[in-house]
């Protein structure tokens, strides 16, 4: 086997799932390591604790540790494959294609920051890689449900926890391998989604929110796209949409939810999250009828920002 962090060697997909299994664990323990240090005593408000800044709206804020985290991870990608492209979330950067053997990692150091400041269960670390600019391997740490989602493609989805990840991040390709439910119609489908940090597009969505709610069983918003897709994979979802996710948001969620099974409208991760494209994963039994909904209600076209 070829060492995945010699750069110079070609690496498989499963090895960069390797990668990004690690990754993603020893995230979960630094976010959550970081959280309670910097809250330890402290009697200023959350945001002021853990060094709330502010990015494209009032609404759209970035921590201390969304910073510290994507550094560590940087820090390691450029130590052990130093060839290879980062495209953050934070930090900016490219994604690499022309070359086959080309690799590019796409890391959300904290997705789910409004959750994570407001101490809300639901948040998550996302790290995928790409090869020639198509996602090929990703994982997701659920930080507080102390799991790592992952998948490699063609190798299936997994899930397993921190401690089995960090031992050896090998046990995610042996583990049980995940599969989305099979709900008998729409009308029974328990229905994810987000929303922007964009007022007026945010508008849109919930007008488009409001055709679909009740052609389903019900709607969650848990305010981590990633965790959203992984759900879907995992079958705590039976569907999920969202327009306009950024590469960073949908890249590992994208491809853990491809690889149990869903029916899946991820582009690229060289697209933009401004250009408002439809993403969506669905239990296979429902997408017809789900893109028939979504058709009805105008849900298909794009919602780009202004």
């Amino acid at each position: 086997m070829a060492d995945p962090t010699t750069s110079s060697s070609l690496i498989t997909p499963a090895e960069l799932r390797d990668l990004a299994v690690k990754m993603a664990a020893n995230s979960a323990q630094l976010v959550a390591r970081r959280r309670a240090e910097l809250l330890s005593g402290n009697t200023a408000s959350t945001a002021t604790a853990l060094g709330q800044q502010l990015k494209t709206t009032e609404c759209d804020p970035v921590t201390v540790v969304d910073k510290e985290n994507e550094k560590a991870l940087r820090d390691f990608l450029t130590s052990t494959r130093p060839h290879d492209s980062i495209l953050g979330e934070e930090g900016g950067g490219e994604v690499m294609t022309g070359d086959e053997n080309a690799v590019t990692w796409i890391l959300d150091p904290i997705d789910g920051t409004v959750n994570f400041l407001y101490n809300i269960p639901a948040y998550s670390v996302s790290i995928a890689a790409a090869m020639n600019g198509k996602v090929v391997a990703g994982a997701v740490a659920n930080i507080v449900g102390n799991e790592i989602f992952s998948a490699h493609r063609g190798g299936g989805a997994s899930a397993i926890s921190v401690e089995d990840a960090l031992a050896d991040p090998q046990n995610a390709r042996t583990a049980p391998r995940l599969s989305c439910n099979e709900p008998a119609n729409l009308g029974v489908t328990l229905l994810g989604t987000g929303f922007s940090y964009t007022a007026s597009k945010r508008a849109l969505q919930g007008a488009l929110f409001s055709k679909v709610i009740s052609h389903v069983r019900d709607i969650r918003r848990l305010g981590s796209a990633a965790l959203d897709l992984c759900f879907v994979a995992a079958g705590r979802l039976d569907a999920y949409y969202e327009h306009g996710l950024h590469p960073w948001d949908r890249a590992a969620g994208g491809i853990i939810a491809q690889e149990a099974g869903a029916v899946t409208a991820i582009p690229d991760p060289a697209e933009i999250g401004h250009k408002g494209t439809l993403n969506y994963a669905v239990a296979p039994s429902v997408a017809k009828e789900f893109l028939a909904m979504m058709e009805e209600a105008g849900g298909l076209q794009p919602m780009p920002l202004p």
